[in-house]
C-alpha cells in the first residue's frame, strides 16, 4: 500500500492529514485514531510533508527527455531488438451486451487525455533517446467475429490470439503505447483483450485505466459527457521535474544513503538452481500460487502491529530469513517497487513511475525474528526516505560488476500489491478474467508478489523456468508458510532454529527415503556370489582391458588356481595380502584370488611414492604382496614375500594348481575383505576395512540401478579408490562385463 493510499483510508476513516506550514495536522473524529494510526504518522511525517509538495508545471513544453527509467526500458528494447518481455497484458471475458461504440470512444479519450499512451521514442543523432508526442487522435479496436465457430474452435482461437496480443512486441518509435482488440464470441459474449507496454504505464496505471475506462463507458452508454476533470499536469512534465530535481544536491545525498547501504553487495545471489545460469539471462517464467490463511495472516499482522511495523515489514523479514536459509547466506539482497507517486498531482497520471528499491539485510549472528523484524522496519523507513533517486541512478553509482546473465544489484523481488488495481464495472456486462493459457514473463530469476484478500494472502511466485523447475518453487512456497507459523509462534527464537520441512516431507526424508532395506544373498561371500555367476554365464565375457578378456569361467579358473597357491603360502582367512600392480587381467586375478583363498586384499597403487607404500605396508603388517615385474622397484624397501604374478617359474606353479573352488573353513560374509586407505589429503592416510557383506550390499542392491538395462560397465577409476570396487563387483555379481 502507498502513502498516498495510506492517507486516503484514512480520510475514509474520518482522519484528515493537512499540511500547516512545515507541519503536519491532524483532525479526526472522536475514537478514529487509533493507536497505529498515530505511530504511522509520526513514523511518515517527512514522506507526509513531501507529498504535499507539489509539483512545478514548466509552460515551456518544448522538452523532450525521456525519464531514467524510461530511458532504461528503451535502452533494452534497443538491445533485444524490440522484445514482449515489457508489454502489461489483460485479457477480460464480457458477458452481456456491450455497446462497442460507447467502448471505442471510451478508449480514444483515455488515450487523448494521457499523452503517455501517445508517446513515441526515437534516437538523435547522438543516440539519445528523445520524445515526440503525437496530436491527439482516434484509437481503434478491431473486432473479430468468432460468433460463427464451435466452442471449442471458439477457445482455441481465444487462447491463440490472446498469446499473440500478450506476445507481439511494441515499435516503440512509431506506435501507440496502448492496444486493445474485441472478440465476439456471441451477441451477448465478448474477449476484451489490452496491452500496455511498461514504458508508458506500471501496475497503478493498470488501474487508473480500469477506472477511468468504467466512468467514461458508463457514462457513454448513458449518453452523459465525461466525468473526468482534466489533468494537472502529463508525464513529460514529470520527466522534466525529474531530471530538474536530480540536478539539485538532494540528488548527491540521496545517492550517498544508496552507496553506504549497499557497498561491497553481493553480485549475485546463492539460492540452489535446478538447471546451469545461462550465459544471456532469459526472460521465460512461470507462476506459481499458493495462499496464506487469514489465521496466520492475523497473528503476524498482531505481531508487526505490536512492534509498529507494517503488514510489508513482517512479510520482508520471513522472505528474508527463507532466503537466508535457502542460500545459506547471512547478507541477503532484495529489490522492492514502490509507486514513486509522492506528488499529489501525478497520482492520477497513466505512467511509468514505479521505482525499485534495494533491501539489504544483515543475518548474521543468530538473530531472533523480533530482531530480523526491527531491523526490516529500519531498513524501509530509511529507504522510504530516499526512495526518489531512480533506480538507474544508483545502478550507475555504484557501478557493480555487469553481466548478461543476470540483473544488476538484485534477482529476487519481493512486492505487496496495493490496493489500486481498479474496479471495473460496467453497466449490464459482467466481467471476468480470462483463463488464458497464455506463456509468462519473468523479469528476475524470484519474484514474491503479494496480494491481501479477505481469506488471507495470496502469493504468486513468478520464477525463471531457465533456472527453477516448478516443484522446486513449490516446496519454497510451502516452506514459507511453514516459516511464516514458526516465526510468529517463536519470535524470540533463532530464527535458523526452525524447521523448514512439512510433517510429510519429514516422514519422506526419515522413513521413506532411509528405506534402503534390499534382498540381497548376504549368506555368501563375494568370490561365492562371482563363482555362481561363472557357472550360469562360463563363456560370457567377464573382463576386457587393453585388448585382453577372460570369460567367466576363465577368470574363475585361474582366480581359483592362484587361490589355492596363496592358501600353500600361508594365507588363511583374514590374512591381508598386499597388490601392487599395473591395470591388468593379472589385478582382477589377483584380487579374486586373494578373496577365494580366505584373505583380504591390501590395494598398493603403483604410481604412488615409494614413501606411502612403505607406510600403508607397515600399518598393515603386511607379509605378503601380489606385483609384477614392472612395478617391482616400487617395493624394494618391503622385507617380506613378493610373489611376480608375470614371472614364468610362478606361471609355472599357477598352472599346475587346481582350478576347483577352494573351501576356507568358517569363512563368512562379516569377515574382511579388503583394506583400502584414504587420500591423506587432511593428515596422515588411514585404512578403512570393509567386510564382504558391505560390498554385497551395493553391489546387487538394484533398487538404484536397473540391472536389467546394463551389460558393460567402464572401470576408469584407480582400483586403490572405493570406486573401483563397485565398478567392479556390481560388474561380476551381475553377470555383466567390465
Amino acid at each position: 500500500m502507498t502513502l498516498l493510499t495510506e492517507l486516503k483510508e484514512l480520510l475514509k476513516n474520518g482522519i484528515e492529514v493537512k499540511q500547516v506550514g512545515e507541519k503536519l495536522k491532524v483532525e479526526a473524529i472522536p475514537g478514529a485514531l487509533k493507536t497505529e494510526q498515530t505511530a504511522f504518522l509520526k513514523q511518515q511525517k517527512e514522506n507526509i510533508l513531501r507529498l504535499f509538495h507539489s509539483l512545478t508545471i514548466t509552460s515551456n513544453r518544448d522538452y523532450e527527455f525521456l525519464s531514467f527509467a524510461q530511458q532504461r526500458l528503451w535502452l533494452l528494447d534497443q538491445l533485444d531488438g524490440g522484445s514482449h518481455q515489457y508489454n502489461m497484458p489483460m485479457a477480460l471475458k464480457l458477458n452481456g451486451v456491450l455497446d462497442e461504440g460507447a467502448m471505442q470512444r471510451a478508449f480514444t479519450d483515455i488515450v487523448a487525455r494521457h499523452e503517455s499512451l501517445r508517446t513515441c521514442f526515437v534516437a538523435a543523432d547522438g543516440g539519445q533517446p528523445l520524445q515526440i508526442i503525437t496530436e491527439k487522435c482516434g484509437f481503434d479496436v478491431p473486432l473479430t467475429d468468432l460468433s460463427e465457430l464451435p466452442k471449442e474452435v471458439q477457445q482455441t482461437q481465444v487462447e491463440e490470439a490472446a498469446l499473440a496480443e500478450a506476445e507481439a512486441t511494441f515499435d516503440l518509435s512509431r506506435d501507440l503505447m496502448m492496444r486493445a482488440r474485441l472478440l465476439k464470441l456471441s451477441g451477448r459474449e465478448h474477449v476484451l483483450l489490452v496491452t500496455m507496454h511498461h514504458i508508458a504505464s506500471d501496475g497503478w496505471s493498470m488501474g487508473i485505466l480500469v477506472n477511468e475506462f468504467s466512468r467514461l463507458y458508463s457514462a457513454y452508454v448513458q449518453g452523459e459527457e465525461s466525468p473526468l476533470t482534466p489533468l494537472a499536469i502529463q508525464y513529460a512534465d514529470y520527466a522534466h521535474w525529474q531530471r530538474e530535481w536530480l540536478q539539485s544536491n538532494k540528488l548527491d545525498e540521496q545517492l550517498a544513503y544508496w552507496q553506504d547501504k549497499l557497498s561491497g553487495l553481493p553480485a549475485l545471489h546463492n539460492l540452489p538452481l535446478d538447471k546451469p545460469r545461462p550465459s544471456a539471462q532469459g526472460f521465460n517464467g512461470e507462476t506459481y500460487v499458493s495462499c496464506i490463511a487469514q489465521t496466520e495472516l492475523a497473528s503476524l499482522k498482531k505481531l508487526c502491529q505490536a512492534k509498529e511495523a507494517t503488514l510489508f515489514m513482517g512479510l520482508h523479514a520471513v522472505f528474508s530469513v527463507l532466503m537466508s536459509r535457502y542460500s545459506n547466506e547471512k547478507d541477503i539482497v532484495v529489490g522492492t517497487p514502490v509507486a514513486n507517486r509522492e506528488q499529489m498531482e501525478v497520482a492520477d497520471l497513466i505512467g511509468f513511475f514505479v521505482n525499485t528499491l534495494v533491501l539489504r539485510s544483515d543475518l548474521s549472528g543468530e538473530p531472533v525474528f523480533l530482531d530480523v523484524l526491527a531491523q526490516s522496519k529500519q531498513m524501509l523507513l530509511d529507504a522510504y526516505n530516499h526512495q526518489q533517486v531512480p533506480f538507474e541512478q544508483v545502478v550507475e553509482r555504484l557501478q557493480p560488476e555487469r553481466s548478461l546473465s543476470h540483473s544488476p544489484l538484485f534477482q529476487v523481488m519481493l512486492a505487496l500489491q496495493n490496493n489500486e488495481q481498479g474496479n471495473l464495472s460496467l453497466p449490464g456486462i459482467s466481467l471476468s478474467p480470462l483463463d488464458s493459457k497464455q506463456g509468462g514473463v519473468s523479469q528476475f530469476d524470484l519474484t514474491l508478489n503479494v496480494a491481501e484478500k479477505p481469506d488471507g494472502l495470496t502469493l504468486r511466485w513468478v520464477f525463471n523456468t531457465a533456472l527453477f523447475e516448478r516443484d522446486t518453487i513449490a516446496r519454497m512456497a510451502t516452506h514459507f508458510e511453514v516459516l511464516l507459523s514458526a516465526l510468529v509462534q517463536a519470535p524470540e527464537q533463532d530464527v535458523f532454529s526452525h524447521a523448514l520441512t512439512t510433517a510429510q516431507e519429514q516422514e519422506l526424508l526419515l522413513n521413506r527415503w532411509n528405506d534402503t532395506a534390499a534382498e540381497v544373498p548376504l549368506e555368501c561371500c563375494l568370490h561365492e556370489l562371482f563363482a555362481e555367476q561363472a557357472s550360469h554365464y562360463p563363456e560370457k565375457t567377464a573382463l576386457i582391458c587393453d585388448g585382453s578378456s577372460l570369460t567367466y569361467g576363465e577368470l574363475n579358473r585361474r582366480a581359483n588356481q592362484l587361490a589355492h597357491y596363496l592358501k600353500a603360502q600361508g594365507v588363511k582367512a583374514e590374512t591381508l595380502v598386499g597388490i601392487c600392480v599395473e591395470r591388468s587381467v593379472d589385478m582382477v586375478v589377483g584380487i579374486l584370488g586373494i578373496l577365494k583363498a580366505g584373505g583380504a586384499y591390501v590395494p598398493l597403487e603403483p604410481s604412488y611414492p615409494k614413501a606411502r607404500l612403505a607406510y600403508m605396508l607397515s600399518d598393515t603388517n603386511v607379509a605378503l604382496v601380489l606385483t609384477q615385474q614392472s612395478v617391482l622397484k616400487q617395493l624394494s624397501e618391503f622385507d617380506g614375500q613378493v610373489i611376480c604374478l608375470d614371472d614364468e617359474a610362478v606361471q609355472a606353479e599357477l598352472i599346475s594348481m587346481s582350478a576347483q573352488s577352494l573351501s576356507v573353513s568358517g569363512l563368512t560374509p562379516a569377515h574382511l575383505a579388503y583394506v583400502i586407505y584414504t587420500s591423506g589429503s587432511t593428515g596422515q592416510p588411514k585404512g578403512v576395512m570393509v567386510a564382504h557383506e558391505s560390498v554385497i550390499a551395493f553391489a546387487m542392491n538394484n533398487r538404484y540401478v536397473a540391472v536389467s538395462e546394463v551389460e558393460h560397465v567402464a572401470s576408469l577409476s584407480s582400483y586403490a579408490f572405493d570406486g573401483f570396487v563397485f565398478d567392479l563387483f556390481f560388474s561380476l555379481l551381475n553377470g555383466k562385463t567390465v
